[in-house]
This record gives structure tokens, C-alpha cells and sequence, in this order.
């Protein structure tokens, strides 16, 4: 028996060696194999022949089963992969726009995982293409939420932030390297998205946002991501917000939790001082600096406050709107609990 197994490899390897296709080289195994079969089943036993390739029929039956089971396993991963690509392909007819004005050749490689989702398809990356995001912050929250957003194609990102990289940031903020030390994290983040999507229009401010040019700024985009770490500016950018009807996803963490939700008063959810009224006594909210945060907690908050962007966008799914979404990363726990609008709010009700 051996020295059939032995012969069969030499044949192989000799098949591989001169480039001969796998399907003759498994042609030529199923002939080994079958003139095998022949001697077991019509040669006497104690036949010389017989005893030299095993004596008996049954190891060869094992051996048959196992490679038909083998056999029958990768013909039906082949059959699957087909499948898959011919889905995608169809997805794709079905789903993309039909018009090369819309998407290049390569755009539409990169983004063909988002163009076979149902819920998103041609139509939602066309959309994604022509949005206009804000993104307040280029540290803990808008360094993920910056990276996913310009991979997901969104057209025009802008991010305002008045601060430089500095190391401590860098245990967390990933959009950052150790060499954009003393660079202005706007400038930094600007080229890993364009090292990272070319076809991403970016649009850095290096600033701080304040009354001046809250309004005006939002004035140029479809919705905010507010990832700052202190209370003044998350106020300014909710008046903002609401004053021109702009969806706010709003993030916020601190050592092992981090809270996310979309305030969006113009379709009948809370605004952020609906649920804040007023600032936290000092010492009640110590700032990650302060109190500390574990490194990969930024990064979870601040990829769902892409996903929300990128479910607004597209009208996917059911955005956090009126909700918020609590998750301990100490113990693994996710929670939501609902948020009501305040008829006295100052900023979205009768207040």
C-alpha cells in the first residue's frame, strides 16, 4: 500500500513540476487509484500483485471515502465562492449607479461592501459621496470617527480643532504618529485621510469654535459630529445645531464608559440640553486627564459615531435619535436608555 501512496505522490509532484493542470493531475490519481480497485477486487488473494498493493480492498475503501468527503467539501467551498461573487456582481447591476460620471471604476472596488448592502447599495454610496460632515475635534472621538468616515467615501469632511499632537495623545488619538508631535492635530489628521482615501475632500480648521463662527461654519454641512472634551463648546454646538436644524451625533467618555446619542430636534428628538441642562459642578466630571481613560475606548465611541453619521446619511437602519447609548467597556455591557424633549428647554423648547 505503500508503495502505491509512494507512486501517487511522485506523480503529483512530477505533474506540479511540469505546470500540468490539477484536474489531469487528479485524472491521472483516479486511473492509479481505479487499476487498484481492479487488482483488489478481480485478483485471487495471495496474488503477488494483490499482496504488493495492500492484500485487501477495505483500507482503499477508507481511503476512497475520505477523499471523497474531501472532495465533495472543497467542491462545495468552490460552489459558495461563486455564489458570493456572482451576488456581488448582481449587487452591483442592481445597486450601482449606472452612470461612470458617479463613481470611477475604482471607486466603485473600494466601495463595493457598502454597494451590496441592502440598506445602503449604489443609491446610499452616492449619497455618502455628496455629503457634507463636520466633525468638531481631531482627538480620542474624531480621530476614529474621522479615519471610518473618509473610508466610507463621505465627499467633503471638515474638522476644527485648535490643539497640536502632543505624546500623551497619542496612547489613544491613532489618527496622530509620534513624528505630528507639535504638528496642529487638524493639519495631521488631514493627511492620514488623504493618505488613507485620496478621493476624500478634507477640510481642516485650525481654530477653536466659538460664537463668531459656530453658525456660519455649520451652515456648510449636513450634520456635526461634536467629539470635544468640555462642556462650553458642546453647548455652542448644540445652539448651533439646532438653530439650523442640523443633526448633532454627539460622543463623550471617560475611563471605562463612553455614552453616545443623536440630538436632532428638528425630527422630534431631544436636543443635548434637553438632557444636560447645565454644565456638571466642577470636580462632578473630571476630564480624561484628569480621571483617565483606557486607550481603545475612544476608538469604539467614536466608529459608532460614524456608523450613526453614516446611518443618517443614507437612511439606514434607526439612528440613536431620542435614545442614548451607554457601553461599559469594563464589563461588556451595552444599555440604551430614552431621552425626552423638555417643553422649557432654552435652546429647542418654549424656555
Amino acid at each position: 500500500m505503500l508503495l502505491v501512496l509512494a507512486m501517487a505522490a511522485a506523480l503529483w509532484g512530477m505533474g506540479h513540476l511540469m505546470q500540468v493542470p490539477v484536474r489531469a493531475r487528479l485524472g491521472v490519481q483516479a486511473v492509479l487509484f481505479a487499476m487498484v480497485f481492479a487488482v483488489q477486487l478481480f485478483l485471487p488473494p495471495g496474488h503477488p500483485m494483490r499482496a504488493a498493493t495492500g492484500g485487501s480492498i477495505v483500507p482503499w475503501l477508507y481511503l476512497g471515502a475520505i477523499g471523497g468527503i474531501v472532495g465533495l467539501y472543497a467542491a462545495g467551498v468552490r460552489a459558495l465562492g461563486r455564489k458570493a461573487r456572482a451576488a456581488e456582481q448582481e449587487g452591483q447591476k442592481e445597486s450601482a449607479p449606472v452612470s461612470g460620471e458617479t463613481f470611477t471604476e475604482k471607486e466603485l472596488g473600494r466601495y463595493a461592501r457598502h454597494v451590496v448592502l441592502r440598506e445602503i447599495g449604489g443609491p446610499g454610496q452616492k449619497k455618502l459621496k455628496q455629503a457634507r460632515v463636520l466633525v468638531i475635534g481631531a482627538g480620542g472621538l474624531g480621530s476614529p470617527a474621522l479615519l471610518y468616515l473618509t473610508a466610507a467615501g463621505v465627499g467633503t469632511i471638515g474638522v476644527i480643532d485648535d490643539d497640536v499632537v502632543e505624546n500623551a495623545n497619542l496612547q489613544r488619538q491613532i489618527i496622530h504618529a509620534d513624528a505630528d508631535i507639535g504638528m496642529p492635530k487638524v493639519f495631521s489628521a488631514q493627511a492620514a485621510m488623504e493618505a488613507q482615501n485620496p478621493g476624500v475632500l478634507v477640510r481642516p480648521y485650525h481654530r477653536r469654535l466659538d460664537e463668531e463662527i459656530a453658525e456660519e461654519l455649520f451652515a456648510d454641512y449636513d450634520l456635526i459630529l461634536d467629539g470635544t472634551d468640555n462642556f462650553d463648546t458642546r453647548y455652542l454646538a448644540n445652539r448651533a445645531a439646532v438653530a439650523l436644524g442640523k443633526p448633532l451625533v454627539s460622543g463623550a467618555l471617560s475611563q471605562w464608559e463612553g455614552q453616545l446619542s443623536v440630538f436632532d430636534p428638528a425630527r422630534g428628538a431631544p436636543c443635548y440640553q434637553c438632557v444636560f441642562p447645565e454644565p456638571p459642578a466642577a470636580g462632578l466630571a473630571p476630564s480624561c486627564a484628569e480621571a483617565g481613560v483606557v486607550g481603545p475606548l475612544p476608538g469604539v465611541v467614536g466608529a459608532m459615531m460614524a456608523v450613526e453619521a453614516i446611518k443618517l446619511i443614507t437612511g439606514a437602519g434607526q439612528p440613536l435619535r431620542g435614545q442614548m447609548l451607554i457601553y461599559d467597556a469594563l464589563y461588556g455591557e451595552n444599555r440604551k436608555i430614552t431621552l425626552k424633549r423638555r417643553k422649557d428647554c432654552p435652546v429647542c423648547g418654549g424656555g
